[in-house]
């Protein structure tokens, strides 16, 4: 739902940056990199020693490139499939670092198996999420539904409430509680998600298979 305002505004805002980055030789792969790096090492640094504020600040400073690389590949003319399949599988990786830095900060110092649990949980239902996607769009379907929460929601929930409630180390109270609500939702909210577009898929399947359309079994499963 974020994904078609936030993204509409921030490439907007975003684009004077982009430009300046392909003046001075920056490649838009180079971009995808970067960023990656950046929030891999944002995430897994501080989330598991609980530096929750600190952490989010960093990812932030990141988390655009995602934006900013698809930006200057259209500036420049060089969008490619290459560069779609890099952004797509760098965007799983990232994400796996965010939560997987919530879930080692509860099996370690957090002391919260169940949301050690959940963590986890949002960690693989986010990449089944894109996965169902990209599934059903490689044997033909449209998946003509996008859900109740995508990768946008799941970062900006989670990275809102991480940063919210980094800042009981500077003596803010009650705001510890902000992180295990936001797993929450997200965990929820994936699980919708992924239910809307199994159904979904189900629904563009047999209406495929009933119309002539590519049999079950004839593609590679991933």
């Amino acid at each position: 739902m974020l994904n078609k305002y936030a993204r509409a505004f921030f490439t907007r805002v975003l684009t004077p940056f982009a430009a300046f980055l392909l003046r001075r030789g920056v490649t838009p792969d180079a971009v995808t990199l970067v960023g990656t790096a950046g929030v891999v090492a944002g995430a897994l640094v501080f989330f598991p020693r609980g530096e929750f504020f600190w952490g989010t600040i960093v990812i932030t400073l990141f988390v655009f490139s995602d934006l900013v690389d698809g930006n200057m590949a259209r500036q420049a003319g060089v969008s490619s499939r290459w560069g779609a399949f890099l952004d797509s599988t760098l965007d799983r990786v990232a994400d796996g670092a965010v939560f997987g830095g919530f879930a080692l900060w509860y099996a370690g110092a957090g002391d919260d198996d169940v949301l050690c649990a959940v963590s986890i949980f949002c960690l693989a239902s986010g990449q089944v999420v894109s996965y169902t996607k990209a599934r059903g769009e490689s044997i033909g379907l449209p998946v003509a539904v996008n859900g109740l929460v995508e990768r946008a929601e799941r970062l900006v929930v989670s990275l809102v409430a991480a940063g919210l409630a980094g800042l009981h180390a500077f003596g803010v109270p009650g705001v510890g509680i902000l992180l295990p609500i936001a797993l929450w939702v997200v965990a929820v909210g994936s699980a919708v998600t992924l239910g809307q577009r199994v159904v979904t898929v189900r629904r563009e399947a047999a209406e495929a298979d009933a119309g002539g359309g590519t049999p079950r079994g004839s593609e590679a499963t991933s």
